[in-house]
């Protein structure tokens, strides 16, 4: 083994480890700041290891898209709302039960799905295949290799998809949005449409006098 691989190994088995660690405190951290700021950790170090593995592209997708704007996303809504966590665990045991059902259904799933996970025999020429050179482009990085497949070939499902995020974005604003009474709104289109009249008053001070002086109004026309 040359050095290269063992250090490609250690960062391995480091990134992993603290990734595995990052995700065990997001769920049992009591403090929700401190668990948005656990998984930034996991996001960081997952990135790490899209790195070692050759994806670039995807580290620096994770990095700006998941920390830059979910995660931190995440940390301002938690500190900014007034949320009652004692409240909201208070049922915590009483679906308990139920919980650990599905948890252990999943764990079932998960266990025979990498039970029966096989390698396929000519993988490794699949993994090279967007990298080889072709005659017209030469050699293909890997995110041109992403590039050239979802905006050729699978450009129509990414299309799709982008009109289904839409219109989950949409929904969401919609079924969100409250209107409360009491709340003076400005009504751009009736301040526009007012009167000298009802704008402006022009009064006779007399001279001498102080603001507390009641004072003349003056009609419109003189």
């Amino acid at each position: 083994m040359t050095d290269a691989v063992l250090l490609q190994t250690i960062m391995f088995y480091i990134f992993a480890a603290i990734t595995v660690a990052s995700g065990v405190m997001v769920i049992s951290a009591r403090n929700p700041v401190h668990s948005v700021l656990f998984l930034i950790l996991a996001f960081f170090n997952s990135a790490g290891l899209f790195i070692l593995l050759g994806a670039e592209f995807l580290a620096m997708i994770l990095v700006i898209v998941y920390v830059g704007a979910v995660a931190v996303l995440f940390l301002f809504v938690v500190m900014m709302l007034d949320i009652d966590f004692a409240r909201l665990r208070s049922g915590f045991m009483r679906y308990l039960p139920i919980g650990a059902l599905i948890g252990a259904i999943l764990l079932a799933e998960l266990i025979l799905i990498f039970g029966s996970w096989a390698i396929a025999p000519g993988i490794e020429g699949l993994k090279a295949a967007p990298m080889t050179a072709t005659a017209a482009h030469g050699a293909m990085t890997n995110t041109r290799a992403l590039g050239d497949l979802i905006y050729t070939r699978y450009v129509l499902a990414f299309q799709i998809a982008g009109l289904i995020l839409l219109v989950a974005m949409i929904g969401a604003i919609v079924l969100t949005l409250r209107r409360r009474g009491g709340v003076r709104r400005q009504r751009i289109a009736a301040q526009l449409a007012r009167s000298r009249a009802q704008s402006v008053a022009v009064v006779n001070v007399p001279v001498g006098g102080g603001a507390g002086e009641p004072v003349e109004p003056v009609a419109a026309g003189e």
